[in-house]
């Protein structure tokens, strides 16, 4: 079980109220992997919040193994593949709908909408996408380079998340625990390893249509907040969804680049942040992200990233039929499993490494680049 203890803020004290009065609410099937727990002291309030773990460092479906390679062989199997990528988005749908997602509506109001219009204001076309971004991805054949793609990428992203916290009351309340124990890791990292540096500058690499940069905007709304994304059709809905909030005293930029290059200045920020991006990459593209990510972050800056949990014990346990639609969808979800993402880490320069499953499904990955750089 993993575990994550350390002191809070009085900002922080209100998150834990909330949330733990929405896991009491959850009732007995969370109770074995959750706690909360309160210190006397005053000023200091220690909470430990747990999910389960599996007996491998991976599942057994990401090694080189023979019944690895017989999926890895069905999927390249054209006609069998497009039977899966029907299959894999149906899963998706399927759940968006029995948990009261409007998946067909919400798509149809961005496709009907001026989304087009915010294309102009933002795409880069002197931007060279790399290789590994121009495969199918999530059961479109023009990966992410779409509209559709863009216009489904939020409910896509509630329906992963009701998947992932099956359990939880609401899809407000399953949001607030993906999302709201991510942002936790992330400010008590940051507090006991920054050396007191506060946050003002955030970028959000591989922001996709915003939702994780506007759940920092609003964690964070003091700091400036950069969204950068290598799909111009995605930041265009990311910008028109914006455009539609009230107005913040910080107003979110949104950038086409890639993340491995971005151009933005060294020692810039103070969070880096990519949430559900690594899985679908090659090692070597993760090399280069984590790398560009040190350069651009200042001493006791702190990087953060969330994604798919090798050690989650529902992952490693999912049935054939499960993880042989998962792999068709994520034609580089093998190599991220394979990677030593710590090593790489510690390989590009970070110090303070830390893993935490923060929903049963998905782990984030605290770093610090050391105070002493230069």
């Amino acid at each position: 079980m993993a575990l994550w203890a350390t002191s809070c803020s009085s900002s922080e004290k209100l998150f834990l109220a909330s949330s733990a009065a929405t896991k009491r609410r959850m009732g007995s099937r969370r109770r074995d992997l959750v706690h909360v727990g309160m210190t006397d002291q005053a000023e200091t309030e220690t909470i430990s919040i747990g999910y389960k773990e599996g007996d491998r460092e991976r599942p057994k479906w990401a090694d080189e193994t023979p019944f690895s390679r017989l999926v890895e062989a069905l999927i390249s199997f054209k006609p069998f593949y497009s039977l899966l990528k029907l299959g894999a988005r149906q899963v998706l749908i399927s759940t968006a709908e029995k948990n009261n997602i409007p998946w067909r509506e919400m798509t149809k109001e961005i496709l009907e909408s001026d989304v087009y219009k915010e294309l102009k204001t933002i795409q880069n076309t002197s931007l060279q996408y790399p290789d590994y971004y121009l495969s199918p991805f999530h059961a479109y054949d023009e990966g992410n380079l779409s509209w559709l793609a863009a216009a489904e990428a939020e409910v896509a992203t509630m329906s992963m998340t009701r998947r992932a916290i099956p359990y939880a009351p609401s899809n407000e309340e399953a949001t607030q625990e993906m999302r709201g124990n991510w942002v936790q890791a992330i400010k008590q990292h940051h507090m006991k390893h920054s050396g007191n540096v506060t946050i003002q500058n955030i970028v959000d690499i591989g922001c996709s249509v915003g939702v994780s940069t506007r759940f920092l905007a609003d964690e964070f709304p003091s700091a400036k907040v950069t969204g950068l994304d290598l799909s111009p059709y995605f930041l265009s809905v990311a910008q028109y969804k914006e455009k539609k909030r009230p107005p913040r005293k910080n107003p979110i930029r949104w950038i086409h680049a890639a993340g491995e290059n971005t151009s933005l200045p060294s020692k810039s920020f103070d969070l880096v942040s990519f949430s559900y991006v690594f899985h679908e990459c090659p090692e070597r593209a993760i090399i280069a992200l984590v790398n560009e990510a040190f350069r651009l972050l200042r001493p006791g800056g702190t990087l953060a990233i969330t994604d798919q949990a090798p050690k989650s014990k529902i992952l490693q346990e999912l049935s054939p039929a499960l993880f042989t639609l998962m792999k068709s969808t994520e034609p580089f979800l093998n190599e991220y499993y394979l990677t030593d993402l710590e090593e790489r880490l510690r390989e590009a320069g970070f110090v303070n490494m830390k893993t935490l499953l923060t929903d049963p499904r998905h782990m984030t990955m605290t770093a610090t680049v050391p105070h002493q750089y230069v």
